[in-house]
């Protein structure tokens, strides 16, 4: 056995199989390789296309043959195909990008991408126990079947996260039933930040994409930058491939 390509498929296979982008320090902690050596087979295994360097971390690069194959069981697979699309959103909008989903009866994060002027908004609160305070979570329970999101609030309380958050049910579902298209969250999770959300729309999936920007700039969460989130959420459905984004 040639132990650098055992080393090398193994690291390889612990991408395939994040859910997240990993850090080499993290990639090189998971797998029990030194430090050194992970940097040594990343970088080779990036030359060669087998991964792909983001900001936040490693994602598989074109070459894994699943991307050829058309396969996105693996959830780095999935992870890398929202990246790839994901990054085209926010480059176009000029803004940081938030995709969620639900699955298994809960509201998932599925990804972030960064732009440097418009920093992240801090998840303090899981998305799972926050959903009726954010436009992400909003916009995924305004598309539920009745059923589901009566399902849903029966095991999340709607807590308070500020002086703004929605806690009556009664209002928060008729907000929902008046915000199928695009949901708003003002303050209503963190101080100081606003943010909308869009349906991403494709069988088989209910997930949002949406944006956030400081209160005090909110008049540019406008009716044009709704309908160019919609236009971008269209887009991102297909290019994801958007009736296999479940993995």
């Amino acid at each position: 056995m040639i132990g650098s390509v055992q080393r090398a498929l193994r690291l390889v296979d612990i991408i395939a199989n994040a859910s997240r982008p990993m850090p080499v320090k993290a990639l090189a902690s998971v797998s029990g390789l030194t430090p050194g050596t992970t940097y040594n087979l990343v970088r080779t295994l990036v030359h060669e296309g087998y991964l792909a360097r983001e900001p936040d971390g490693l994602l598989l690069g074109d070459r894994f043959p699943a991307f050829r194959e058309g396969d996105t069981s693996p959830q780095g697979v999935f992870v890398s195909r929202v990246r790839t699309a994901l990054r085209g959103v926010s480059e176009e909008l000029g803004l940081t990008t938030y995709l969620t989903r639900f699955d298994d009866g809960e509201v998932e994060l599925v990804d972030i991408v960064d732009v440097e002027l418009n920093p992240r908004v801090d998840f303090w609160v899981g998305l799972q126990s926050s959903a009726h305070a954010t436009a992400l979570g909003k916009q995924i329970l305004a598309v539920l079947p009745e059923e589901d999101r009566l399902d849903y609030v029966s095991r999340h309380p709607l807590a308070e996260l500020t002086q703004n958050t929605i806690r009556d049910r009664r209002v928060l579902f008729d907000q929902l039933e008046r915000s199928r298209e695009k949901t708003f969250d003002r303050e209503e999770y963190s101080i100081g930040d606003t943010c909308i959300a869009v349906p991403v729309r494709a069988g088989g999936i209910t997930a949002s994409l949406g944006v956030a920007v400081p209160t005090h700039a909110s008049a540019a969460l406008n009716d044009a930058l709704a309908l160019e989130l919609r236009a971008a959420a269209a887009k991102l459905s297909l290019q994801v491939g958007a009736d296999r984004i479940v993995q």
